[in-house]
C-alpha cells in the first residue's frame, strides 16, 4: 500500500514553488494589472489571453474555459499527473525531503509511474553523460570534433555515449531499483531473449527535455557502419515522450524565445547546437517528425500570439526542404506570427554552414530570411505557364487566396500589388480587388462559420460574459452573474477574497441572504467558514481555507475564479472604493426587504391583527429609513 505523503510537508509544498514560476515554465505570462498576469490558456486554444494568474493568491484561472486552481492543480492538469506525483515533483524542484506515512517511505513503489519513468530517463542522460568520457566513446567524441562542437557544448546540451553491449544501461539503472517493467515501459529498454536489452547500444546521445527541462526521451546517432538500424534513432511513444508535443532545445530556448517574440525552427539535433552556439538561443527542433499542431501550440503559447512576433524556419535547398517548407506554410495561419523561412546556401544545413563559414554565417542565414507566404507564392507561380492568358489567370486563381489569408493588411495589399507583377497583369488594382474580395469572405465565413470562428476578442479588454450557471444544489434556471443586478455583489466579494483588509470588519456583517445570486450565497458562507474576512486581512493561507470550506468543485471554481479576476477599477482600489461596494450591496438587500414588507402589507389586508400589522409597519419604517441613511450617508451608515 502507498504511503500518504505528510500533510506538513504538502503544505511546505505549496508554499514553496510560486505558482508564477511554475507557469511560466509552459506559457508566457504579462502584466494584467492589480498584481495578476495573464498569458494564452494552455488547456485550450485562443486567441486573445484569458488565462490570469494571482501570484499573491497562487491561483489561476481561465476565463475563457473556466480551468482554474492553484498550483498543484496546475501542474496535476497540465502534466497528467496523479497529486502524489506533483507534490513529488514540486518537493523535488524546491528540495523539499518528503515524509511518508503509513510504514514509511519505499523508493520506487509509493513514487507515481510518470515520476519513476522520468526518474529513470534522469538517471539514463547521467549515465551516458558520463560514458562520453571513455574510450569506446572516441569515435563519438571525433564525430562531435569534426562538427565543430567541443566538451563543454557537449556538456551543455547533455550530449553522451550508449555503450555498445547488450545491457549496460539496463543493468545499471536495475541498480538503481528500477525494474524491468519500468525499463521497457519507458522505452529505455526492450525485450531481448532472455529479458530486457538496451534499447540503443553505441551511439551518440541527445537527451530531449519537454518544456519543464525534464528529460522525457532520446534520440540516438548512429556512428559505426556495422550498424545495422537507422540513422537516427529516437525514444518510441511512451507515456511520457510524444514525439508529436516535444520540441527538442525548448527547455533552452523557451525564454528568450518569449523574450525576443521569435523562434527558429531547425531540422536537427546538431542544428540547434549550432545555432545556440552562434548566438541563435531560440533555435529549436522536431524529434523526427514533421512540424505540426502539437508543435505549434507550444510556440503560440510562448509567443502569445502578439502582431510583433515571428517564426523561422530554416530547410536546405533541395526538392526535399522545399517540400518541407510548403508543408509548413500549410499551418501558417494558425499562428497569429509572422511566418518565415531561410534556405540554407549550397545545400548546406546550419552545422554545417556554421562549420565552413564560422558562426556569423548562422545569423546572417537567419536574418536573409523571407516572408513564407512569398515562398508558396513563388512555388505557386512557377508551375503556370505565364506566357498564356490562361496560364497566368490559372496562377491568379491559385495564389490569390494565399495573399488574402495575410493576417497583416499593409503586407497583404504590397504582396497583391507584388503579386500582379510575378504573373505579368498590368492592372494592378483588379488583383488587389480580387484579393481583397476573398479576405472580406474569409472574415465573413469566421464571423458567420463554425465552431471556434467568431470574432476574438481584443487583447486588453476584460473577460467575457462569464458562462450562466445554475444556482449550485437548486437545478434552477441559469444566472447570468455578470447581469446588473448581480455584478456588485461579485465585485464586493472579489474584494473580500483579493483585498479583505479594505472591507472587514464590515463584511463579515453580512449574511449570506444579502447576496441575492445564489452561488454568491455559497461564497459569502465560505468565506464566513474560513474565519471571515477579517481573518483574511494578514493571513496567506485565507483564500486556501475558502477553497476548502467550499461544499463541491463548482463552488470551489467559482472562489478561484474570484481571487484571481480583475478588479474593475483603473485605479488602485481602496477604501473608498470598496465602501461603494459595501453600501451598495447592503442597499440593494434593503430595497429587496422592503419589497417583500410591502408584498405582506398587501396580502395582509385591512382585516389583519392590529399588534401583527403595527409590527410588519414598524419594520417597513425602519427599514426605510435606514436605505435612505445608506444613500445619503453611504459608508457611514453601515
Amino acid at each position: 500500500m502507498a504511503g500518504r505523503i505528510n500533510d506538513d510537508d504538502v503544505k511546505a509544498v505549496r508554499d514553496a514553488v510560486p505558482i508564477d514560476a511554475v507557469v511560466s515554465e509552459y506559457l508566457q505570462l504579462r502584466n494584467a494589472g492589480g498584481g495578476n498576469l495573464k498569458g494564452l490558456c494552455p488547456f485550450h486554444d485562443e486567441k486573445s489571453p484569458s488565462f490570469h494568474v494571482s501570484p499573491a493568491k497562487g491561483l489561476y484561472h481561465c476565463f475563457g474555459c473556466q480551468e482554474g486552481g492553484d498550483t498543484v492543480d496546475f501542474v496535476m492538469k497540465i502534466d497528467h499527473l496523479s497529486f502524489a506525483e506533483t507534490i513529488e515533483r514540486l518537493a523535488s524542484q524546491a528540495g523539499i525531503t518528503l515524509r511518508y506515512e503509513e510504514g514509511g517511505y519505499t523508493p520506487g513503489r509509493q513514487q507515481g509511474e510518470r515520476t519513476r519513468l522520468v526518474e529513470a530517463h534522469k538517471a539514463a542522460a547521467q549515465f551516458y553523460g558520463e560514458q562520453l568520457d571513455s574510450p569506446e566513446a572516441e569515435i563519438a567524441r571525433k564525430f562531435l570534433a569534426e562538427r565543430g562542437f567541443d566538451q563543454a557544448a557537449a556538456q551543455h546540451f547533455g550530449v553522451g555515449y550508449s555503450p555498445a553491449g547488450w545491457d549496460h544501461l539496463t543493468r545499471f539503472l536495475r541498480g538503481r531499483g528500477f525494474s524491468d517493467q519500468e525499463l521497457v515501459l519507458s522505452g529505455i529498454s526492450q525485450e531481448g531473449r532472455r529479458g530486457p536489452i538496451d534499447r540503443f547500444r553505441g551511439r551518440l546521445m541527445w537527451p530531449i527535455r519537454d518544456i519543464a527541462g525534464e528529460v522525457v526521451g532520446f534520440g540516438a546517432r548512429k556512428l559505426r557502419e556495422d550498424d545495422n538500424g537507422p540513422k537516427y534513432l529516437n525514444t518510441p511513444e511512451t507515456p511520457i515522450y510524444r514525439k508529436s508535443q516535444v520540441l527538442y532545445g525548448i527547455d533552452l530556448a523557451k525564454k528568450e524565445i518569449a523574450k525576443t517574440s521569435r523562434a527558429v525552427v531547425v531540422e536537427g539535433y546538431t542544428d540547434v547546437m549550432a545555432c545556440h552556439l552562434a548566438g541563435i538561443t531560440t533555435a529549436i527542433a522536431t524529434c523526427g517528425t514533421a512540424f505540426g499542431e502539437g508543435h505549434i501550440k507550444i510556440l503560440r503559447r510562448l509567443l502569445m500570439d502578439n502582431s510583433g512576433s515571428e517564426v523561422v524556419f530554416t530547410f536546405d535547398g533541395d526538392a526535399a526542404g522545399q517540400k518541407a517548407a510548403l508543408r509548413a506554410f500549410e499551418d501558417d495561419q494558425k499562428f497569429a506570427a509572422e511566418t518565415s523561412i531561410a534556405i540554407t546556401p549550397g545545400g548546406m544545413d546550419p552545422c554545417d554552414l556554421r562549420l565552413a563559414k564560422g558562426d556569423q554565417a548562422v545569423a546572417d542565414l537567419v536574418e536573409s530570411r523571407t516572408p513564407l507566404f512569398e515562398f508558396a507564392l513563388r512555388h505557386v507561380v512557377s508551375r503556370h505557364n505565364l506566357d498564356t492568358t490562361v496560364g497566368r489567370a490559372a496562377a491568379l486563381d491559385e495564389a490569390a487566396p494565399i495573399v488574402a489569408n495575410i493576417k497583416n493588411s499593409s503586407i497583404q495589399h504590397e504582396s497583391a500589388v507584388q503579386l500582379a507583377g510575378m504573373l505579368g497583369i498590368l492592372d494592378t488594382q483588379f488583383v488587389v480587388r480580387r484579393v481583397g474580395q476573398l479576405a472580406r469572405w474569409a472574415r465573413e465565413r469566421g464571423r458567420d462559420g463554425g465552431p471556434g470562428q467568431g470574432r476574438p476578442q481584443r487583447p486588453g479588454t476584460a473577460p467575457a460574459a462569464a458562462p450562466q450557471r445554475p444556482a449550485p444544489g437548486t437545478g434552477g434556471p441559469a444566472l447570468n452573474l455578470r447581469s446588473p443586478a448581480h455584478r456588485v455583489e461579485r465585485e464586493l466579494l472579489k474584494l473580500a477574497l483579493q483585498r479583505p483588509d479594505l472591507v472587514s470588519p464590515a463584511f463579515d456583517a453580512y449574511g449570506a441572504d444579502e447576496f441575492t445570486a445564489p452561488p454568491y450565497a455559497v461564497v459569502r458562507q465560505c468565506i464566513e467558514d474560513a474565519g471571515g474576512a477579517s481573518a483574511g486581512a494578514a493571513d496567506s493561507g485565507y483564500v486556501p481555507r475558502v477553497r476548502e470550506a467550499a461544499p463541491d468543485d463548482t463552488v470551489r471554481a467559482m472562489v478561484t475564479e474570484l481571487a484571481v479576476e480583475p478588479l474593475h477599477t483603473r485605479r488602485e482600489p481602496d477604501e473608498a472604493y470598496a465602501g461603494v461596494q459595501l453600501v451598495a450591496v447592503r442597499l440593494a438587500a434593503v430595497n429587496q426587504r422592503v419589497t417583500e414588507i410591502r408584498g405582506t402589507l398587501q396580502r395582509l389586508g385591512p382585516r389583519a391583527d392590529p399588534e401583527h400589522l403595527a409590527a410588519v409597519q414598524n419594520e417597513l419604517w425602519v427599514l426605510q429609513q435606514y436605505g435612505q441613511a445608506l444613500r445619503e450617508r453611504g459608508y457611514g451608515a453601515l
